[in-house]
């Protein structure tokens, strides 16, 4: 561990619910869920309100409806989430050059690079609370909580002890104290399945974990794990905090508070944000050779695997098999937090897809575009009912810029209202109504 709190986390509470909240105030203080909408959804955030209930993300949406059946459920809206999230990223580099984000809505600062007068404790604070203004003024009122420690593992744990709006500063020297009563469940990557294997061998504490041995740990969980386990037991972790470089291509990535252990969800998942993937090159007139998925495991390790076409692609249906393929080849059976797809060496130019077969029909690529989605939100469709996907921005003619409460059987109901409005009316319209756009 560092000998000073200079590593810090920070964590936007509750992200896409809170984005939909900001943006539609009829939603402030109920139950918001954004996911997949269908009856084979995933859900990838939920409010606050709606966890109350016991909803939570990769839960599948029907359990979700299940126990909050007067959520709003709401498909997700990328660009939003997209620009809110650059906002933030901007505000946590203009605090110091060593910043790795996460996911869209977390990531490590590296303080030591941050030009403070010291790294003690009263400083580093100060700093947490300056960034956390901040943050709630360039996003309209969002709020983080923040971890700081002398470790990217204490850190994470430290934002997650005071969920949501809340600061914990780990002061050097107390690591093991503040960690050794805990749950085994708040390490990254104890989930259900190892903390039951754990629970049979008489392991409930981090302080009852420190006492098992190297070898006893990697005989109840696994040689990866067991070693994990016995490191960050003992606060153990010297990991730095590594920018992102810029890279030329098109991502779509989700990081899951439970982590994933179902091959077939994890599948349908890769699937989703291949469709948004291609959709997102289509919209920029590019396609891309090279699919490659991300994947992090339960203990932090981040694997990466690429496959390159003789041809760039716009496809979905060819990403999506790509991708699905490489996530057969890796070992996720200790569970995952997070999954990315994207596609590189971009062209702005596209051969008919040299994989595609016979048996594959616009149907069979449309299925699999409306597979599980991920933080990226509901596939548009560009005319029809199914154009109308909850939650999304669109504009009227006559009555103004609104979001779509929901649609079927040939109409479409919009509530109207915006972040800078009070709670809007509620009106409905047929579907085809050439009054109504999507709002870009």
């Amino acid at each position: 561990m560092r000998p000073h709190a200079s590593v810090l986390h920070l964590d936007l509470d509750a992200f896409f619910a809170a984005v939909e909240q900001r943006d539609k105030p009829s939603l402030r203080g109920k139950p918001v869920v954004v996911g997949g909408t269908g009856g084979r959804g995933v859900v990838s955030t939920a409010s606050y309100e709606a966890r109350a209930y016991g909803v939570r993300s990769a839960m599948s949406t029907r359990e979700a409806r299940a126990r909050c059946p007067h959520a709003a459920y709401l498909s997700g809206r990328f660009e939003a989430y997209r620009s809110t999230s650059t906002a933030v990223m901007a505000v946590l580099r203009d605090c110091s050059p060593l910043v790795e984000p996460l996911s869209l809505d977390e990531a490590f600062v590296d303080l030591a690079e941050a030009g403070l007068a010291d790294l003690e404790v009263p400083t580093v604070t100060a700093l947490a609370e300056e960034l956390r203004q901040r943050v709630r003024e360039v996003t309209g009122g969002l709020t983080a909580s923040v971890g700081v420690a002398s470790s990217k593992f204490l850190a994470k744990i430290a934002s997650d002890l005071r969920k949501p709006d809340g600061l914990v500063v780990i002061e050097p020297g107390t690591e093991l104290d503040l960690l050794r009563p805990l749950h085994v469940s708040v390490i990254p990557g104890v989930g259900p399945a190892t903390v039951e294997r754990l629970r049979r061998a008489g392991v409930h504490t981090v302080a009852e974990l420190e006492r098992v041995s190297l070898d006893e740990l990697v005989r109840l969980v696994g040689k990866a794990q067991g070693q994990g386990l016995f490191h960050l037991a003992r606060a153990e972790d010297d990991r730095a905090v590594v920018p992102d470089r810029e890279t030329k291509s098109v991502s779509v990535e989700g990081t899951y508070e439970t982590d994933l252990t179902d091959r077939q969800q994890m599948s349908a998942i890769v699937t989703r944000q291949a469709g948004e993937v291609a959709k997102r090159l289509r919209k920029s007139g590019l396609s891309g050779r090279t699919v490659t998925i991300k994947v992090r495991l339960y203990d932090f390790t981040t694997l990466s695997r690429s496959s390159t076409l003789p041809a760039p692609t716009d496809s979905p249906a060819t990403v999506a098999r790509l991708a699905r393929t490489l996530l057969e080849d890796l070992d996720t059976s200790g569970g995952v937090r997070l999954l990315g797809v994207g596609v590189s060496g971009l062209a702005d130019w596209i051969q008919e897809d040299l994989f595609a077969t016979e048996s594959e029909t616009d149907d069979d690529q449309e299925e699999e575009e409306s597979a599980e989605p991920d933080q990226a939100g509901a596939r548009w469709r560009n005319a029809g009912p199914q154009s109308w996907a909850p939650g999304i921005d669109v504009v009227h003619a006559e009555h103004g810029r609104g979001w779509v409460w929901g649609s079927g059987k040939g109409v479409v109901t919009v509530r109207f209202e915006t972040a800078e409005t009070p709670p809007g009316p509620v009106r409905s319209f047929p579907a085809d109504d050439p009054a109504l756009t999507r709002w870009q």
